[in-house]
Formats: C-alpha cells, sequence, structure tokens
C-alpha cells in the first residue's frame, strides 16, 4: 500500500485531483443536506461522505510529504507549527467572543470557520519558505 500512495503522490497531479475530488465531495454534501429533505440516516450518510475523500487525500500528502528533502519536511512542519497556534487562537476568539455578542451561525458556524484552516497553513507555508529564501 505505502509503495502505490509514494508512486502516486510523486505526480502532483493525482495529488490535486485528490484534493479537487474531496472539494466537490464536500460541496455535493453540503448541498444535498442544505436543499434536500432526506431521513435522518440517510442525512448522517451523506454527512460521513466527504471523509473518504479526505483520507486518500491527506494518505497522498502525507506520502509525498515523507520522500520530499530534510529542508522541505521542516517547512512543512513550520507551516504547521504555524496553523496550529492560529487555529487554537481563532477557536478561542469565537468562543469567548460568543459570550459577549451572538454570532450569526450563517457566518460563524464550523461550516465556515475549518475554511480558515488551509489558509492558515498556507500563511505558514509561505511565511516558512520566505525565511529559508
Amino acid at each position: 500500500m505505502n509503495t502505490i500512495l509514494e508512486k502516486l503522490s510523486q505526480k502532483p497531479i493525482v495529488v490535486i485531483a485528490s484534493a479537487v475530488i474531496w472539494a466537490l465531495v464536500y460541496f455535493l454534501a453540503r448541498w444535498l443536506l442544505d436543499n434536500h429533505q432526506l431521513q435522518d440516516g440517510l442525512r448522517v450518510a451523506v454527512a460521513l461522505t466527504p471523509i473518504l475523500p479526505f483520507a486518500i487525500f491527506l494518505m497522498l500528502m502525507l506520502a509525498g510529504i515523507r520522500q520530499m528533502d530534510e529542508l522541505h519536511r521542516k517547512v512543512h512542519l513550520e507551516a504547521l507549527a504555524i496553523a496550529f497556534p492560529l487555529t487554537m487562537l481563532l477557536l478561542m476568539l469565537l468562543g469567548l467572543l460568543e459570550l459577549v455578542i451572538p454570532l450569526s451561525p450563517e457566518d460563524w458556524s464550523y461550516r465556515h470557520v475549518w475554511q480558515f484552516l488551509p489558509l492558515f497553513y498556507f500563511l505558514g507555508l509561505a511565511f516558512t519558505w520566505r525565511r529559508y529564501q
């Protein structure tokens, strides 16, 4: 299994395609859950469908990072070391603000806040790459 993942992760188009498939499945699930009256069991199944495409994307990304040289691995580690505390800060801030002012669930629910996490990671990558150049 690892050799298959390693071979696939060497092709950027495969990793990008897995990310696109995951995003499409996620937004399709969101659309189905927002716009259709489904039974509860089916709603749970639809809500869980993005897990498999994301797991495949994650395995491909990790296999790709394992094949990188030491500098590239260090850069990704530092990007995560930046993104994780920023995520904690965002969640802490939103939790405290929610005690003081009502936050609109149409803007600040889990459906919307998770999208900051990849942004924090890419900010961490940009910051770290700039440091090493």
